[in-house]
């Protein structure tokens, strides 16, 4: 909580969360003000008796308008992530319906939120039409600053979770908003942003390679993939970002289009980052499910840059789009999983928003950030339901831009991670960040979930809900790798199952190997094939470097 700003006008007071002492000092001003106004009323009311009980003349009581007390009056908190200061969007905001509104009751409210914007601007001068938003006025962003014109711009509904709506409104409509009876909270929107480093060393996709091996790499195995032929096929991959170059070769004609979220902008990634991601998850060589469907959906604008209030709509239509395909499953279909390698300060509506979705069956990886900070500090690395990703490097170190802290649940490879790109479709590109590592899980994910028999298969078994396999996946991940790493931060980094295609093999029962963890020692998944074959290459390897050493002396 302490690193929320909850505003609570009540008379002149402004709340800090922060301080309890403040709030304890405004509380006692508030009830002492109380108590004398009711004292005046009540002196008041004796006056107005006596003068009654004096008088003959007949009088006339007149029925004033309510007079509603500002002061008594209770509004909605207005939130903002201190880690967001600097980036929050001058008069564009994220409202949240309470708990249990009604059809009638939201599309009452976006009526009404729709008339008081438009009577705030004709008092300026100024006129909008009323009803539907129409695309001009959705593009209401460009480098951070809201079109305080536009109004109303998204509304939400992510079953299980959360109602609300988002728009650019001027203080004076801001203030009735948080009167309003409906509304649980407002939330100040902010810019968010592509968690990479670019880097100008190329290098190979060593990230593969790490997650199928237990040990670290070394000259026989830093570019061999050990992998499930089949992973990835049935389960579809929404990459929130930036766009896919969905024509890339190294998609096979997997990936398609899904939805651009900012208002104007155009069905193509212009900057890179989702494509890299993308091809990380799914493609033929750089993927690590390499049969999985890419749905591309850009809340990012080209820049890198997009509103938190984009974010969480792209969330929504990933989960949309989701259970409509469950619902009407085409042959073969598996799961869902979601990749967002992006983020901003803290936001308690994106991580509502992705809870939701973890919930309604997509499984979720998202990115911890590049701060060298808490991860808990950000969102969406704070959603719990979703799996928060670290980066690692080459040689098991945590990378050291990656944020860190017990919202970090797993570490995957993102320093020096080629994969695919714009430009072409044969565009390739070696970038850093979390935003690397985030798709490394993303398609880990896919991969498990694959291995999975169908939906409609005689043979499916008990669902692997998104809960099962992110404790599954943490329980097999390879511990006490990684050196350099803080306090209160896991020492885990992502496993495949060493090629396995077998899930009972892979994340173990009663009877057989668990892998990861078991009774505080590391279970090789192969009964030390794997380590085993890399000893005797190593041992090759080493042999070979000895005689050319020796040829040279």
């Amino acid at each position: 909580m302490s690193s929320w700003l909850v505003s609570a006008h009540m008379q002149d007071y402004s709340l800090d969360a922060r301080d309890t002492g403040d709030r304890q000092t405004a509380g006692r001003t508030i009830k002492e003000g109380k108590k004398e106004r009711k004292e005046d009323i009540m002196k008041l009311t004796q006056s107005l008796l006596a003068v009654l009980a004096s008088t003959s003349a007949p009088i006339l009581l007149v029925a004033a308008s309510p007079i509603i007390d500002s002061t008594v009056v209770s509004k909605a908190p207005l939130l903002s992530s201190l880690a967001a200061e600097d980036h929050t969007i001058p008069d564009s905001y994220i409202i949240v319906f309470k708990k249990g509104v009604s059809d009638q009751t939201v599309d009452a409210h976006h009526q009404w939120i729709q008339e008081t914007h438009s009577s705030a601007l004709k008092k300026r001068g100024l006129q909008i039409p009323l009803g539907k938003p129409s695309s001009n006025f959705l593009n209401t962003v460009t480098d951070g600053v809201a079109d305080v014109l536009s109004g109303f711009k998204h509304a939400f509904d992510l079953p299980g979770a959360f109602r609300g709506y988002a728009g650019s409104f001027d203080e004076g409509t801001l203030d009735l908003i948080r009167s309003h009876p409906d509304v649980e909270y407002v939330e100040k929107d902010q810019k968010v942003y592509a968690y990479d480093e670019p880097s100008l060393e190329k290098s190979a996709p060593w990230g593969l390679a790490r997650i199928s091996h237990r040990n670290p790499l070394n000259f026989g195995t830093f570019n061999k993939y050990l992998y499930s032929a089949g992973g990835g096929e049935g389960v579809n991959a929404y990459v929130i970002d930036t766009g896919t170059n969905v024509d890339h070769v190294d998609f096979e004609g997997r990936a398609r289009w899904g939805k651009t979220i900012p208002g104007g902008d155009v069905d193509e990634d212009g900057n890179g980052h989702g494509t890299h991601c993308s091809g990380t998850i799914a493609g033929k060589k750089y993927g690590v499910a390499k049969k999985a469907n890419v749905v591309a959906v850009k809340v990012l604008k080209s820049n890198g840059s997009g509103t938190m209030s984009d974010v969480v709509k792209g969330v929504e239509w990933a989960v949309t789009d989701h259970l409509k395909t469950s619902k009407n499953p085409p042959k073969g279909f598996k799961g869902s999983v979601a990749n967002m390698s992006l983020g901003g300060g803290k936001s308690p509506t994106l991580d509502l928003a992705v809870n939701a979705a973890v919930k309604n069956g997509v499984h979720f990886a998202v990115a911890a950030g590049n701060d060298n900070a808490d991860a808990c500090n950000y969102s969406p690395a704070a959603a719990q339901d979703a799996v928060t990703v670290g980066a690692s490097t080459l040689g098991d170190d945590r990378a050291y831009f990656s944020n860190h802290g017990k919202c970090v649940d797993i570490f995957a490879p993102g320093l020096n991670i080629q994969s695919t790109w714009i430009g072409s479709k044969y565009a390739v590109n070696t970038i850093s960040g979390t935003s690397m590592a985030s798709p490394h899980i993303a398609g880990l994910l896919a991969y498990f979930v694959s291995l999975q028999p169908p939906k409609d298969s005689a043979f499916a078994a008990d669902e692997l809900t998104p809960e099962k396999l992110k404790k599954a996946m943490v329980s097999i991940a390879s511990p006490n790798k990684l050196t350099t790493l803080p306090k209160n931060t896991v020492n885990l980094l992502a496993f495949n199952g060493g090629g396995s295609s077998n899930l009972t093999d892979i994340f173990g029962d009663h009877n057989k190997h668990k892998g990861g963890y078991e009774n505080g020692k590391i279970v090789d998944l192969g009964d030390g094939l794997l380590d085993r074959i890399e000893e005797i290459v190593d041992q090759e390897v080493k042999a070979i470097f000895d005689k050319a050493r020796k040829m040279v002396e």
